[in-house]
């Protein structure tokens, strides 16, 4: 854990360094929970968007059987009716945290996250009910709870004999009998648990009164159920299809964590696919498959993902049955989500069938085929986009032993970007400021970023250029030297294997379409120097 807990802060630090994330508000002090991204980080945003896209509405896989998928997209607004927040559940107990408070150090904390770990006798009741030592702690699992509390020599070597490290999660350990332990202060002075809506209210018009009370949305998927019926009718789609949106979403956390993994804003990646009844169990299995390889195709390791089927008991109340996929974080010890696929429920009381009860319109679907009107079942793959973000920068983090320009042993740092997420696509160096190799190098430069993002960079030696584009995860580097000038060819330098090969400098830009798109490049045949 010592290791992970080092490699996340690595990450932190180079995101900071490289301009990937920035605290927001910082010279102020920041804000918890909110985050800016910088120049490196708004790229990598935006690639991952234009990918989940792409290959999610513009050109979705194949469906069961190799059926083709029709998916459209919306684009809603933030601040919806507040209805439609009542209607979904949203203003209920439903969408709240159990939240327990610190009478002494004031802090805050999500009940179900407090984890109170003691030194107790097992097979002593007594001992067991009153430990000599309880520590609180924040975690997401038992392993971690345990990881994380730990007791100096000394106060080991003066408990019981026969005392081992046990950890219950705080609603438990209150009936045991454990005292309420902080996590902040290790004060026994926390509240009982109570609810805590997440939804970030706001005012529509002059006058804060009750009557222009409104939310910022929390998700997105309402906004789609809403808009259901213009789609039907604007879009001439059939059963099965799929409406997808990307967008901010606003959740009050009460304690956001985690660098960027819980933030208090955040943009949500998320399809609501439409489909029979009868077919509902097929697509939900072919969407769980879908969306794990998905990651995997960019390159995020399956070793570390896996999908887990939620119990009954941490479903959402609209869920019939959700299955999340899981990413073995660097600060954890047990797989957190990165994406929900939900299978929804379709009765009156929920989604489209909710909101026409509620609103009076008329939002069934009418089956040509089977000659009948219904509500669509609807299978949900909800996934985010900063929490891909952080996944895609935690599985890129790279570090790797080499031997210096000056013979010394020197640690490489680089981040193994999928070429479709890297925010750099190419940088162009000339290697020396002399001899025509500048003039040429902004040549090829100016032809790559007409259609890709790419870097120029004529200062400092060619090892410190390389090596600052590896951080930036920067997949291709091609270089302009004096045998340019002889034969038309450049050195192209991969990021990740360090190889070199020269290609003629006519053929930068397709190189680069080429390595992007997965067309087999027609220069690769070239002369390669490791």
């Amino acid at each position: 854990m010592a290791s992970d807990e080092t490699t996340m802060d690595k990450i932190v630090s180079l995101c900071k360094r490289r301009g990937f994330i920035f605290p927001s508000s910082e010279i102020y002090g920041g804000i918890n929970g909110f985050w800016d991204y910088g120049p490196l980080g708004v790229e990598l945003k935006r690639n991952i968007k234009d990918a989940w896209w792409h290959d999610m509405v513009v050109c979705p896989p194949p469906g069961p059987g190799g059926q083709e998928i029709t998916i459209v997209g919306v684009d809603c607004a933030l601040i919806m009716n507040p209805r439609v927040w009542e209607t979904s559940g949203h203003l209920s107990e439903g969408f709240a945290d159990p939240m327990v408070d610190c009478r002494s150090c004031k802090g805050r904390f999500r009940a179900d996250k407090v984890w109170l770990v003691a030194w107790v006798i097992k097979d002593d009741p007594e001992n067991y009910r009153n430990p000599p030592v309880v520590k609180g702690v924040e975690a997401e699992s038992e392993q971690e709870a345990l990881g994380q509390a730990t007791l100096s020599k000394s106060k080991e070597k003066k408990l019981p004999d026969g005392s081992e490290k046990v950890a219950a999660p705080l609603e438990n350990a209150r009936g045991i009998g454990w005292p309420p332990v902080c996590p902040g202060c290790g004060a026994p002075d926390l509240t009982p648990p109570r609810a805590f809506n997440l939804m970030f209210k706001t005012y529509v018009g002059a006058l804060e009164e009750s009557s222009s009370v409104a939310y910022l949305r929390p998700e997105t998927a309402q906004g789609m159920f809403v808009n259901f019926k213009n789609i039907v009718d604007t879009q001439r789609v059939r059963v099965p299809f799929g409406i997808a949106q990307i967008g901010k979403a606003f959740r009050n956390e009460i304690n956001p964590r985690n660098f960027t993994f819980r933030s208090r804003e955040f943009e949500q990646m998320e399809m609501e696919f439409f489909c029979r009844p009868d077919t509902a169990r097929e697509w939900y299995d072919f969407w769980c498959d879908a969306r794990l390889k998905w990651y995997t195709d960019l390159w995020i390791s399956p070793d570390k993902l896996r999908q887990r089927v939620q119990d009954d008991d941490e479903r959402a109340h609209y869920s019939v049955a959700t299955t999340d996929i899981e990413y073995l974080y660097p600060f954890s010890d047990e797989p957190q989500e990165l994406e929900g696929v939900a299978h929804r429920n379709v009765d009156a009381n929920h989604d489209v069938g909710a909101h026409q009860k509620a609103s009076g319109k008329d939002l069934t679907y009418y089956d040509d085929e089977a000659k009948q009107r219904y509500h669509p079942h609807v299978i949900e793959p909800a996934s985010g986009v900063d929490r891909f973000a952080l996944v895609a920068l935690c599985e890129a983090y790279h570090e790797q032993d080499i031997v210096g320009a000056k013979g010394k042993p020197e640690t490489r740092v680089f981040m193994r970007l999928h070429p479709r997420l890297a925010p750099i696509k190419a940088a162009v160096f000339p290697l020396v400021k002399r001899d025509g190799m500048p003039e040429r190098a902004l040549a090829i430069y100016h032809a790559i970023r007409r259609h890709y993002p790419a870097f120029y960079d004529e200062k400092g030696a060619i090892g410190r250029r390389y090596a600052r584009q590896d951080e930036a995860g920067t997949p291709f580097c091609f270089t302009v030297d004096g045998q340019t000038a002889q034969d038309g060819t450049v050195t192209v330098r991969w990021r990740d294997t360090l190889e070199q090969e020269r290609i003629d400098a006519s053929r930068c830009l397709d190189y680069v379409r080429d390595q992007l798109t997965g067309d087999p490049p027609g220069t690769r045949g070239a002369e390669r120097t490791p």
